[in-house]
């Protein structure tokens, strides 16, 4: 339930704190006081949009937090499911900076608006105008029906099957019309790719060949080349090796004379021996180099195929060639086993949606049992709420499959006798419509653990007797709901536990909403007020005790 409530610059409220009490709290004030006001700042608590236009002072931020005790509500596995920390006292606070950026904490962990949403649509509901609206529509009456039925694991369990069908579905769609673009391209893919197969190419071959076919282009040359470096290093007349011998021979003698000169002598008997090694591979390389037209006429060959395929798919190297050679296989590769993989998309497919029409078949089965009670209860709670020729009949219909399930279900209402039930969009009044809200959220309320629930005038259209039997059941919905009921009837206010007053104060520079907790006194001169405007009479005053005895308050 909510514990405490704390509105800082929003809208007309410069600083509001509201404590409710446990049961049925009354919240009264003239028209444009505040009410909506609160409630307005409540919503921010559950998620909903805001803009800077709230801010009361441009120049500061807006906070909106409430402080729930969430003990026995069993709510853990929602914080964990969320990765929030749990505890029996909850905070929720919502930020708004001058700038409009909003923020959102649930025990001072950020949160997005989504997952403040689902923490706090368990932590309170509220009733208003749109309510009454939303009450017209096929989805809003399913939803209703879903809580009675209290089938919420069903329905989640649902909506796994349905979204891991659409999924498999979604895939299987895919694949078939890939396979249908895949195949139109199949011949021409499969001939590039055994063109490319064919010819055997092989990482770092252009630059092998190219190397090679320069060689074989040059051989003469670098023959000649290599036979005469051979003999400026190693000629027996006159060459590098011999004129090396004799500074080699020099300096052996004087290492023999000082010590120090050794190391001048192993350098160079160093270098000859790297010379004579040297010589050796010059004379293997120009005995091995052989002029061979026919290998360089085959090299060319090779390397005019790879230029052609360079040219061809607008490459420039053999990778290129051979990461395109790739994909092509897997593309032929993939069309060659689309039969199968479409046959194992397919079942997949299949398999889920059976799981899926089976979990809906059970969900629809759930429903349908609760239609009976639903309508009997309504019925019921209708005629204790004035309206004895009332009927409510629940349709039901199964379709195709949706996130909701398979079901369509549409609320059928006659307020007269003799009237055949028609869509509750085109047949309730504002009273009606009113009477049927407070019996279905009085029935709901049996069906969920919410802590706390608002009213925004759902008395609307009613008056007299009607108005003590609503306050009567809200009253009712007191003993396990925390209430906060927004109401212009008396005969309401007086069934309240506390009973809050907001009002405007023009006493600063600036007109600021505020709200305040009614002695039993003045409980007394606002039921009077309401029942006989500004000035009542002493026995309007009287009355108004009366109202506040009949509803045997427990004045807090």
């Amino acid at each position: 339930m909510l514990s405490h409530l704390l509105i800082k610059n929003y809208a007309l409220i410069e600083q509001l704190e509201f404590t409710p009490d446990v049961e049925l709290n009354i919240v009264t004030g003239e028209t444009g006081a505040g009410k909506s006001i609160m409630l307005g700042a409540i919503g921010l608590l559950l998620g909903h949009r805001a803009d800077t236009k709230v801010l009361y002072n441009p120049d500061l931020k807006c906070v909106i937090e409430g402080t729930f005790d969430v003990s026995g509500y069993f709510i853990e596995q929602l914080f964990e499911d969320e990765e929030l920390d749990y505890s029996t006292t909850c905070v929720v606070r919502r930020e708004i900076s001058p700038s409009g950026k909003s923020r959102a904490f649930v025990n001072d962990t950020p949160v997005n608006l989504e997952a403040l949403r689902r923490v706090t649509s368990q932590l309170m509901d509220i009733h208003s105008q749109h309510d009454s609206v939303l009450l017209g529509s096929n989805e809003y009456q399913l939803q209703l029906v879903d809580v009675y039925a209290q089938d919420e694991q069903l329905l989640r369990e649902y909506s796994l099957d349905y979204a891991e069908y659409r999924a498999k579905k979604s895939a299987f769609d895919t694949l078939k019309s890939e396979a249908s673009a895949m195949r139109k391209e199949f011949d021409y893919n499969n001939f590039l790719y055994r063109e490319l197969a064919k010819v055997q190419l092989q990482a770092g071959e252009q630059e092998q060949l190219e190397d090679e076919l320069n060689t074989l282009e040059n051989a003469e040359e670098i023959r000649e080349k290599l036979q005469l470096a051979y003999e400026y290093i190693d000629n027996p007349e006159q060459s590098v090796i011999s004129l090396l011998k004799g500074a080699v021979s020099n300096l052996s003698a004087v290492g023999k004379l000082s010590g120090q000169y050794a190391g001048l002598h192993e350098r160079a008997q160093s270098a000859l021996i790297e010379l004579r090694d040297l010589a050796g591979e010059v004379s293997t390389e120009q005995e091995s180099i052989d002029t061979d037209d026919k290998r360089a006429d085959t090299v060319r060959e090779r390397l005019n195929v790879i230029y052609q395929l360079f040219k061809k798919h607008t490459v420039s190297s053999v990778d290129a060639l051979l990461a395109l050679q790739a994909e092509l296989g897997q593309k032929v590769n993939k069309v060659e086993n689309m039969d199968e993989e479409m046959a194992a998309a397919e079942q997949a497919a299949n398999e889920a949606r059976a799981r899926m029409m089976h979990r809906a078949e059970l969900l629809s089965e759930a429903r349908r049992a609760v239609l009976g009670p639903i309508e009997a209860e309504i019925t019921t709670l209708l005629h204790d709420l004035g309206m004895p020729n009332a009927s409510i009949r629940i349709d039901a219909e199964t379709g195709k499959p949706s996130s909701t399930g398979i079901d369509t279900v549409t609320f059928m209402f006659s307020a007269n006798k003799g009237i055949k039930p028609q869509q509750l969009k085109n047949v309730a009044s504002g009273g009606e419509f009113s009477r049927l809200m407070m019996a279905l959220k009085y029935i709901l309320a049996s069906k969920r653990s919410l802590p706390t629930i608002i009213f925004d005038e759902i008395d609307t259209g009613v008056s007299g007797e009607i108005a003590i039997r609503m306050g009567n059941m809200m009253r009712d919905m007191a003993h396990s709901h925390q209430i906060i009921a927004i109401t212009h009837l008396p005969q309401i206010a007086a069934q309240g536990t506390r009973h809050y007053f907001v009002y405007k104060d023009h006493s600063a520079d600036r007109t600021v909403s505020r709200i305040r907790q009614l002695t039993v006194d003045e409980r007394v001169h606002e039921i009077a007020q309401m029942i006989g405007g500004k000035n009542p009479s002493a026995n309007t005053v009287k009355n108004a005790r009366e109202i506040l005895k009949q509803g045997k308050m427990a004045v807090k």
